[in-house]
């Protein structure tokens, strides 16, 4: 069975540009749109592309919780909310499983952030466990019936999850979780503890502490041989449900025909995008009423379409905002663009018109493997600056890896021409050595992050649009593990920030109305590492006030996975929070801009105005110890609790309409078998069709339980015509009523409990009470 990374693509057996993936918009984009059945469809996508690439098992979702703004994988994972998180998650678990796939639910558990994540002790109390961190998985696992599970590499509570009792129970015993548990790669650490567990694959194999060494713990009677009966009966069950089993039929004999891939993505990343602010109205733009348009910003020609790490795939194309706008606008309309201000100063991978293949001419770069006696195992062109290898089996043999490329600039220069990398370094142009260097990798750092985000060395080369530099990289690698990376990168060239600033204040003030496209970059949203701060990098905030300044008309896209700080957010027009939107990121953005879909992602984590104010910010680990000591009063509910406002609220979201709220019914109380069932009215009060997300919190003032000043219950999405009424029926299970006592279960404190409801967790204008029966579920 084939095991791939997801989850805004399928990776496959190779990490090549020669071999693309459809790239979805980010778990954070999926979430926004609160569509599970668009989820589910991307997952039928998923699962197309999996099958495309003979992929049996996809390692993918990612249900841990955003616990702070700071966690660096936030962008990979859902929501701040356990609710949400699960219902998305189940989604996509069924649109995969549907498609004959096997989907891997994960980090099992308590993995909300990166630092010191192979090691670091993550302490929980049991009912924020339950109610909180567990709660995804439990609906997956439940509602979806998924396949496999990822235990994580930390420890909850003073246990490796690869060894914890957390597998067994709640896992399989309370929730009757019948597939495999695998682990994170090279989490599983011990032969016994590990192997008397219900963790049934080691990953990535074959070496590590099973083997012979679980061979003989069995045969010595340290493991129990009905531990290893159980471990491959949950192998061999997966391999019969993805067909890879002989003699059995598979659980999905005819998956469905594939979907299109490209209009389903840039429906589901215009489906993501969150209007933060419009006012005055400046979207939708009138396209009749414009004549010239500027494109401003670092991510407008090179949009961030997806976070960094393991999971990050080579689509075949990427729809810039430059290119999106360009195509939707047409002759008619003058799109004029500039930087004005660069995100990073440091290398960027060589792009294909900067680069000529000196073998073949055709634009890439020779890539050369050598052994240890220098001699040539392979040679091959690639397509790319940016170069990485996971378990590839031509480095078993090889000891040195090259990169020869013909550069050129478009305007002439002094650039800062080198490599990023781990480890021997030589550079050299024309012949002059530029790096010759050991690079050591980061003090501390997470084996990984190296791999990730390499620390970069560079010598200064004249570059211009009529000559050819002959740039020569050699790389020295270790033999053994299969994994390495460099980059070939060229820095901007030596220009002052201020005349790139005045160039777009120039153009932003001559235009009809400034764009301005912000972000991040796979070195600040990323596996391997939390984020240092929540600023924007760069001058990009100087960048937004200059223009506003020059244009009012100024619309800011911020291309981020997860929350920045945005400091002049109401000196702008408007704000449109868009995630990392995957390939067709531009189209989709021009869709939203012009007018031709609603924005229609709602907020699935809180955006916050100041740092300082942040509930709970800090990822990092006292003495190897991750206390979670703000137990339930995560994201929202630890915002109502302070009693702080953000910048914009979880489930925020404008659109090109607005919606009264005009009645609300609780026709039936919850039971213990039973939902409490909710319907209510709303009346599109625009001309145009909308779309609202429907939102539903349960708060209780006065209980005898530390409870979150509210929580999310359920939530739906309407649709409506301009003027029109429309209903929504709204069922909340008993469990959202309930409250985790280690000692009895689940437990409904019985008497009235307040329902709010509205269009994000601080507006609600409908209230009703529900009686809810004391007991156990």
């Amino acid at each position: 069975m084939l095991l791939s990374d997801g989850p805004a693509g399928v990776r496959g057996e190779r990490w090549d540009e020669r071999h693309t993936s459809a790239n979805l918009p980010s778990p954070t984009a999926l979430a926004a749109s609160f569509d599970e059945r668009l989820v589910e469809r991307l997952g039928a996508l998923l699962a197309a592309e999996a099958r495309r690439k003979d992929v049996d098992v996809l390692l993918a979702p990612g249900v841990n919780l955003h616990r702070s703004p700071l966690g660096g994988r936030n962008f990979e994972y859902f929501s701040e909310d356990p609710l949400l998180s699960a219902r998305i998650g189940a989604a996509y678990v069924r649109g995969v499983q549907a498609g004959g796939v096997a989907a891997t639910v994960k980090h099992y558990v308590a993995n909300e952030s990166e630092t010191d994540r192979m090691t670091v002790d993550a302490r929980v109390d049991e009912r924020t466990l339950r109610e909180l961190y567990l709660a995804p998985f439990e609906h997956v696992v439940r509602e979806a019936g998924v396949w496999a599970v990822m235990a994580a590499y930390n420890s909850v509570n003073g246990t490796t999850m690869t060894e914890s009792p957390l597998l067994d129970e709640p896992l399989e015993g309370g929730w009757g979780f019948d597939g495999l548990v695998m682990s994170d790669w090279t989490a599983a650490r011990s032969t016994e503890a590990a192997g008397r567990a219900a963790l049934d694959l080691a990953m990535p194999g074959p070496h590590g502490p099973w083997g012979d060494a679980l061979v003989e713990a069995v045969r010595d009677g340290r493991v129990p041989e009905a531990a290893i009966d159980a471990k491959v009966r949950r192998i061999l069950r997966l391999a019969a449900r993805v067909g890879a089993l002989e003699g059995v039929p598979p659980a999905v004999a005819s998956p469905p025909e594939a979907p299109k891939a490209e209009p389903l993505l840039r429906e589901a990343s215009a489906a993501g995008m969150v209007l933060a602010r419009n006012d005055p109205a400046v979207l939708p733009l009138d396209r009749g009423a414009l004549s010239r348009v500027a494109l401003l910003g670092s991510n407008a020609a090179t949009a961030r379409t997806q976070g960094g790490g393991s999971a990050t795939v080579h689509p075949d194309h990427v729809v810039s905002p430059l290119d999106g706008l360009r195509d939707a606008l047409g002759d008619g309309v003058e799109l004029v663009h500039a930087v004005g201000a660069r995100i990073r100063h440091g290398l960027e991978p060589v792009r294909l018109d900067q680069v000529r293949d000196p073998v073949s001419g055709e634009p890439g770069v020779r890539l050369r493997y050598l052994g240890a006696d220098g001699g040539l195992v392979h040679e091959e062109q690639r397509f790319t600056g940016k170069l990485g290898w996971l378990g590839e089996p031509v480095l078993r043999d090889v000891t040195t890896i090259e990169v020869e490329a013909l550069l050129r600039a478009s305007e002439p220069g002094t650039y800062a021409v080198g490599a990023a990398g781990v480890g021997r370094f030589r550079v050299e142009a024309d012949g002059a050595v530029l790096v010759d260097e050991d690079v050591p990798p980061e003090p501390g750092s997470d084996p990984f992050s190296a791999f990730l985000d390499p620390a970069q060395r560079s010598g200064e080369v004249e570059l211009g649009p009529d000559r050819d530099v002959r740039v020569l990289v050699r790389h020295e690698i270790e033999p053994g593990p299969m994994l390495a990376s460099l980059t070939l990168g060229v820095g901007a060239p030596a220009r002052g920030e201020e005349e790139e600033l005045a160039h777009a204040v120039e153009l932003a003030a001559s235009a009809d109305v400034a764009i301005v496209v912000v972000g991040t970059t796979e070195a600040i949203e990323s596996e391997g590492f939390d984020r240092r701060d929540l600023a924007l990098p760069g001058a990009q905030d100087e960048l937004v006030r200059r223009v506003a300044d020059g244009n009012p008309r100024t619309v800011v896209v911020v291309n981020a996975g997860a929350p920045v700080l945005l400091p002049w957010r109401d000196e702008v027009a408007a704000v449109l929070l868009t995630w990392f939107g995957g390939q067709e990121f531009g189209a989709a953005l021009a869709d939203v801009l012009l007018g031709t879909v609603e924005p229609g992602g709602r907020l699935p984590t809180t955006w916050p105005a100041r740092e300082e104010d942040v509930p709970i910010l800090s990822t990092q680990p006292t003495d190897g110890r991750l206390d979670y000591a703000e137990g339930v009063h995560v994201g929202y509910r630890a915002w109502a609790r302070a009693g702080t406002a953000p910048a914009y609220p979880f489930g925020h979201g404008l659109g090109y309409t607005t919606w009264d709220y005009t009645s609300v019914h609780v026709a039936a109380p919850p039971t213990a078998e039973t939902p409490a069932r909710v319907s209510l009215a709303l009346r599109n009060t625009g001309r145009r069709a909308g779309r609202e997300v429907v939102q539903a919190y349960l708060a209780r003032a006065d209980s005898a339980v530390d409870r979150p000043a509210l929580w999310l219950a359920a939530f739906a999405v309407v649709e409506a015509g301009g003027g029109e009424e429309t209903h929504c029926a709204l069922e909340i299970p008993a469990r959202a009523f309930a409250h985790w006592d280690r000692d009895g279960g689940w437990q409904i404190e019985g008497g009235a409990f307040d329902l709010l409801i509205g269009p994000s967790a601080i507006r609600h204008p409908l209230r009703a009470s529900v009686e809810a029966p004391a007991g156990s579920l």
